[in-house]
């Protein structure tokens, strides 16, 4: 490697590991945003979130990669450019495309790394990632009793106390409504005082109450409403806290997904989704082909005069040979009843197929994102180069709005072509790289431009 090469190597590498982590970072910190309400008030320990954040830094990553790369390059041909470096190099004859040459390999790199990763290890981390988020959303919040609320949390109970001592644990004036047997607030608990504790491993929760009451409205054998009035001066209530707490879920029902697979997962599942439309509008064209509307045998309606329909006729051709005699009411009776039937049947099976499509539709553009999130790498190169070239300011002041005008560009272009393929408006392949073309046209554009500046 000659020293011009290491010169470049070492301008690029510095801010791309830098910017690299400032993004994911940034991503990470736009993750916990989103999903910061989720979180509170469920006890949640560190390793859940230790976790979380690994697996999501795992997912970003990628996503990372293609501003990284830009802002990177960005700084280092702007930061030579605004110490007179690229002016003398250029004046001494080496052509732009040289001197860009180690910092595009190493970006070549990277989009090479990105496929790899896109294709091995980001489905792995969103699987992990995605499931465990899941688990964490549907978790309740923590057992948390307040003064003068009724508290709901435990299934088949309302509580509500009306002032929590500073221990946390000594109560003053408590009412249990027991809703267990599903009849209303017939089973109703007053207590003066009471304590409350959890046991056995904080699977149950237990109140001391004192001096108290119990009501329990019920029925006798003859059907009346009779009232139950027990008191007492100590009593124990016992609450199961089964439902609290996080409960892993079968990461196997996830799998479904396509950010969950690799491009050998993604199209086995584009082939087999394939065969099913495949057999579905066989099966239609089948029982088209066996419909009795096609043709009927020959009618006789007298002596005098034969009614005949001939092969080849269509139900609607058929409807028009509606006259008034009782045995061609009956032809038209039956043939619109097949007709309505078959409609039927032709609009669910059309919605199945529909579905399915939108199926094969996703799965494969995620196909190709993986591929074009790799080599988005190469156009934000080929821009990041260019700009720095023509700008020749380093830092990270003007590199960071130019990188993040551009990214915002790409990001929209991306939703946009994600919106239409996934509804299939557009062919996935069109979806996928229209974001990768244009910043591949505007990065080749620029470096015409930055190689005559």
């Amino acid at each position: 490697m000659k020293k011009i090469d290491k010169l470049f190597v070492k301008s690029y590498i510095g801010p791309f590991v830098l910017t690299t982590a400032i993004v994911v970072f940034i991503f990470l910190m736009r993750f916990l945003m989103i999903y910061f309400n989720d979180f509170i008030g469920k006890n949640l320990d560190g390793v859940v979130f230790a976790k979380l954040f690994f697996y999501f830094t795992l997912m970003t990553l990628p996503m990372s990669l293609p501003l990284a790369t830009l802002l990177a390059t960005l700084m280092c041909f702007g930061n030579m450019g605004e110490r007179s470096e690229l002016t003398a190099m250029k004046s001494a004859g080496i052509p732009l495309t040289r001197l860009i040459m180690p910092t595009f390999v190493l970006s070549a790199f990277v989009a090479v790394f990105s496929l790899i990763y896109n294709n091995y290890v980001n489905p792995w981390a969103n699987l992990k990632g995605w499931s465990l988020l899941y688990d964490v959303k549907t978790t309740k919040p923590a057992l948390n009793i307040q003064e003068g609320i009724f508290y709901n949390q435990i299934n088949g109970y309302r509580i509500k106390v009306e002032k929590k001592m500073p221990d946390g644990q000594t109560l003053k004036n408590v009412i249990v409504y027991d809703h267990n047997g599903g009849n209303g607030n017939k089973n109703v608990t007053l207590a003066d005082s009471g304590r409350m504790y959890t046991v056995n491993m904080e699977s149950q929760l237990v109140f001391e109450l004192y001096n108290g009451v119990n009501y329990t409205e019920g029925t006798n054998y003859n059907n009346a409403t009779q009232l139950t009035e027990y008191a007492f001066r100590k009593n124990k209530l016992v609450f199961p806290l089964g439902s609290f707490g996080m409960k892993r879920t079968d990461e196997n029902d996830f799998t479904y997904h396509e950010y969950m697979k690799s491009i050998p997962e993604l199209n086995a599942k584009i082939d087999s989704l394939n065969k099913v439309v495949d057999e579905k509008m066989g099966q239609q064209a089948t029982s088209f082909k066996r419909m009795e509307l096609y043709s009927f045998p020959e009618i006789s309606t007298d002596t005098a005069r034969k009614i005949t329909i001939k092969s080849g006729k269509w139900a609607d051709s058929l409807l028009a040979y509606v006259e008034k005699n009782t045995t061609t009411q009956e032809l038209y009776s039956s043939a619109r009843t097949k007709v309505e039937s078959q409609k039927s049947q032709l609009v669910g099976d059309m919605s199945y197929l529909l579905s399915v499509e939108r199926s094969v539709w996703a799965a494969d553009l995620e196909r190709w994102n993986k591929a074009t999130t790799a080599f988005s790498c190469l156009a934000m190169f080929l821009i990041g180069a260019a700009l720095g070239s023509i700008i020749k300011r380093g830092g990270f002041g003007m590199p960071v709005l130019v990188s993040i005008a551009f990214f915002i560009l790409y990001y929209l272009m991306q939703q946009l072509g994600n919106k239409y393929a996934k509804e299939g408006l557009i062919p996935s392949i069109v979806g996928a790289w229209f974001p990768f073309t244009v910043l591949f046209l505007i990065g080749v554009l620029l470096m015409r431009r930055a190689r005559n500046f």
